[in-house]
Order: C-alpha cells, then sequence, then structure tokens
C-alpha cells in the first residue's frame, strides 16, 4: 500500500520553470517601461491612469503569481515526519 501521508515532490520541467520565470518578467518589464518612459503612446489615448501598459504589466505579473504563493506557502508548512525520524 503506497504512503499517502507525505506529499511526492517531482522535479520541475520546462514548464515549470516557466511559471516561475513570468512573474519576475513581467515586473521587470514594468519597471522598465516606467523608467524609460515608453508608456507614452498607450497613457495618451485615455484619461485613465490604468490605461498604459506598466498597469498592464502589473496585473499580469500579479496574475502569474500563483507558482510563487505555493513556494512560499509550502516553505512555511513544517515538515510532517514520524515520531521515530525527528533529529
Amino acid at each position: 500500500m503506497a504512503d499517502l501521508s507525505m506529499p511526492r515532490r517531482h522535479p520541475l520541467g520546462a514548464a515549470g520553470w516557466l511559471h516561475f520565470a513570468a512573474t519576475p518578467t513581467f515586473a521587470l518589464m514594468a519597471l522598465v517601461t516606467a523608467m524609460s518612459g515608453g508608456d507614452v503612446l498607450c497613457s495618451a489615448m485615455g484619461a485613465s491612469p490604468l490605461a498604459g501598459m506598466v498597469p498592464m504589466y502589473l496585473l499580469m505579473s500579479v496574475f502569474h503569481a500563483t507558482p510563487w504563493l505555493r513556494l512560499i506557502s509550502a516553505a512555511r508548512q513544517p515538515l510532517n515526519l514520524p515520531d521515530g525520524d525527528r533529529s
């Protein structure tokens, strides 16, 4: 019978690493766009401060943060070791 008490950890493939790359990439794109002033075209079309590329990149960064939040959550949980395995 399989031991279901401990979660299995599978190594990440290319798709797993791409999930982790999305959030910092979009955050960096927002920073570079904000610092370079390259948002002039998009922000000139609308009066809303949310009409530019910087807010779009920031939202994309937030929407792709799930793998990072799962990693942080898993790191905060203590390991459930059987009583005989504690050192």
